[in-house]
């Protein structure tokens, strides 16, 4: 019988190169560390470069990390509001690489407030990172896949048809389907060479977002891991699974013949399943986004074992 790792069909990913997104700490930094282990090089892009003991990771650990399973690793300060140190990371790949492969879209600002209570400044920041930043990235890297004839483009963002969740969220799914959009053109512009594919969690996933956020107990949530390995199966999918909005254990399932018994792994309580509330349920409120109103959008909570922290 297969194990769970066997189902996942990971490949060798020596000579490929890999730029991801926020990839100091969290997700980003699962995912950097899942595809080194697979021998890909690992360009770690985000704004981090000094130790804050509120949010552990810098570009250079997370690089620091990569080497010592054996391959190459950039780092790369990139801010993506700032469309020449975009520039500048896609350029130090080249000059350093010679090429890139991989791009993870993964970096994100949260706001989930209502429209009423979302300032315009805060919605120029939200898209100008999530949307704006991963586009001039993505496009920037897309002629480099061209000529090698291999990419792969992943936006960690949701699917496209979320209007049940879309209440005290609606400027930061407008941000998030704009990531969406980037990975599934992408797709469309480059078939059979670049796929394009997004990938979303079912479930509230362990980081520093969730823990400063408080964001329910840690027994509700899934270890980032469930993200990395999705994400790397994806990638070694073939040229022609694409154009794919994806629900992490869904995927996991239903292309990777994953069973309960598997996906237990990720529970961050091996006893508890976590509520799948970010896969479309529109029953669940929390607002989240300014530290300074933390405890009151924490009274108004609404989500199964989230209700009045």
């Amino acid at each position: 019988m297969e194990t769970a790792d066997e189902k996942l069909g990971l490949k060798d990913l020596s000579g490929k190169v890999a730029i991801i997104t926020g990839s100091s700490r969290g997700i980003g930094r699962r995912c950097a560390l899942t595809l080194a282990r697979l021998g890909c090089a690992i360009v770690i892009a985000a704004k981090t470069v000094k130790p804050n003991p509120k949010l552990p990771g810098t570009i250079y650990s997370v690089a620091a990390e990569c080497r010592s399973l054996g391959v190459q690793a950039l780092s790369c300060q990139m801010d993506l509001r700032d469309l020449k140190s975009i520039e500048r990371c896609v350029q130090d790949t080249i000059d350093t690489f010679g090429r890139v492969d991989i791009v993870i879209n993964n970096a994100s600002a949260l706001w989930w407030y209502s429209m009423e209570e979302t300032p315009m400044k805060k919605f120029d920041l939200i898209v100008d990172i999530n949307a704006r930043g991963h586009f001039a990235l993505t496009s920037m890297c897309l002629p480099y896949m061209k000529k090698n004839g291999w990419g792969r483009v992943i936006s960690m963002s949701p699917p496209i048809d979320i209007t049940k969740g879309l209440k005290n969220k609606v400027a930061y799914c407008i941000s998030k389907v704009g990531m969406s959009i980037v990975a599934l053109g992408a797709a469309a512009e480059y078939p059979g060479v670049v796929s394009g594919n997004t990938l979303w969690p079912a479930t509230i996933i362990e980081s520093y977002a969730s823990k400063n956020f408080k964001m329910g107990d840690r027994r509700l949530w899934r270890k980032a891991k469930i993200i990395a390995d999705a994400a790397a199966a994806i990638i070694c999918e073939d040229s022609s699974f694409s154009g794919n909005m994806l629900i992490d254990d869904t995927y996991l399932k239903e292309q990777r013949g994953f069973t309960k018994a598997d996906l237990v792994q990720y529970r961050c309580d091996p006893n508890v399943e976590p509520p799948r509330l970010l896969s479309g349920s529109g029953n669940w409120t929390l607002r989240r986004g300014n530290v300074k109103k933390l405890s009151k959008d924490q009274a108004s909570d609404r989500a199964p074992g989230v209700s009045k922290l």
